[in-house]
Order: C-alpha cells, then sequence, then structure tokens
C-alpha cells in the first residue's frame, strides 16, 4: 500500500512538472498582441495637420485617423516614399474623405519595417504630411 501511494505521489509530481514546463513554453510562444495607435486628422486647434505627425508601430498594430476639426480630410500614401510601392501604398491608402468630427478610418500596417509617408489630399500644400514608421 505504501508502495502504491509513493507511486501516486511521484507521478503527480513528474505531471504537474510537465504541465509547468508545456505552459512555460506555450506562454514564451505566444504572439505580441497588436496595439491600435489613433491620430487625429487636424489638430485641437484647428491646424491643418495630423496629430502625432509620426507614429511608430511594430509589424501588425492598427493606426486609425480620426477626423478631428477643419474637415475634409483623407490618407493618401505616396507610393514613391513607402517600401512596397504602388501596390501597398493603394492597400494603406484611404481616398474617401472624412467631413463630420469623429469619423475614421484604421489600416493594419503588417507591411515590411521602414517609413511609410502620407498626406492629406485636399491640405497637402498647407503642410499637412504624417509618416508612420515600422518597426
Amino acid at each position: 500500500m505504501k508502495f502504491l501511494a509513493k507511486a501516486f505521489r511521484s507521478l503527480g509530481t513528474t505531471l504537474m512538472m510537465a504541465a509547468l514546463v508545456v505552459s512555460s513554453c506555450v506562454m514564451l510562444a505566444s504572439p505580441a498582441l497588436a496595439a491600435d495607435h489613433t491620430v487625429k486628422m487636424g489638430s485641437d486647434g484647428g491646424l491643418l495637420v495630423f496629430e502625432p505627425a509620426t507614429v511608430t508601430v511594430s509589424k501588425g498594430d492598427t493606426v486609425t485617423w480620426e477626423n478631428n476639426k477643419m474637415a475634409p480630410h483623407n490618407v493618401i500614401f505616396d507610393a514613391n516614399n513607402i517600401p512596397g510601392g504602388k501596390e501597398v501604398a493603394d492597400q494603406l491608402t484611404n481616398k474617401q474623405l472624412t467631413f463630420s468630427p469623429g469619423e475614421s478610418y484604421s489600416s493594419t500596417f503588417d507591411v515590411e519595417p521602414g517609413e511609410y509617408t502620407y498626406y492629406c489630399a485636399p491640405h497637402r500644400g498647407a503642410g499637412m504630411v504624417g509618416k508612420v514608421v515600422v518597426e
């Protein structure tokens, strides 16, 4: 009887250790959760800018551009100034204009690392240009 109890205790300890090792491996192998970033289209003071002008993200993160002030706005990625060229620019661009405060557009940056320059088409001449840096 003592032999049987000792065997069950050893088996329980072994199973507990195996469970700890497996759960540790699963935790370490889990991908990092993607983050969400918000960029205002138009400053709180009404300036024709993106705030922040530069946002740094990790691959897989999402950026949401939210209309703040001085509509209309949109987000156009410059195919000549981003990794991946026209195909990636078209994927990330939102040509549709936002008119009301709170209207938004999101894009997930599942792209290669680099600098992604964009602008607001109606206000590009006023300097409404931004950048997403993907690390």
